[in-house]
This record gives structure tokens, C-alpha cells and sequence, in this order.
């Protein structure tokens, strides 16, 4: 009837190592979009300024 030995400090680490993958993962779901997300909204952007610059008025030449 032995009970285990267990190391505190590496059990408090082991503990925080889980609690921030835990809080990273959350943080990723909330906050993280794909690379096709980040590319689709890259492309509109390009889109949109190139609609942008397509109407602007010239300068007449003086």
C-alpha cells in the first residue's frame, strides 16, 4: 500500500503547461481565421481599391 511520489513543482507545471494550451485554444477558435479567410478577404481589399482608383477623376492638364 504505497502510495505514489509525485514531484509539486513538475505537477504545477504540467498543470499551467495544460491550462495555457486550454486558453490558446479558446483564443484560436475566437480570434483565428483560415488562410482561405485571410486570402478571400486580402482579394476583396485588392477589389475594392482597384474600383476605387477605376472612378477616380484625372486632373485636367494645366
Amino acid at each position: 500500500m504505497s502510495a505514489e511520489i509525485v514531484n509539486l513543482r513538475q505537477r504545477r507545471k504540467r498543470q499551467a503547461r495544460q491550462d495555457a494550451e486550454a486558453q490558446a485554444a479558446e483564443n484560436r477558435a475566437r480570434h483565428g481565421r483560415t488562410k482561405a479567410e485571410r486570402e478571400h478577404e486580402a482579394l476583396e481589399a485588392q477589389r475594392a481599391r482597384r474600383a476605387h482608383a477605376a472612378t477616380k477623376l484625372t486632373e485636367p492638364d494645366a
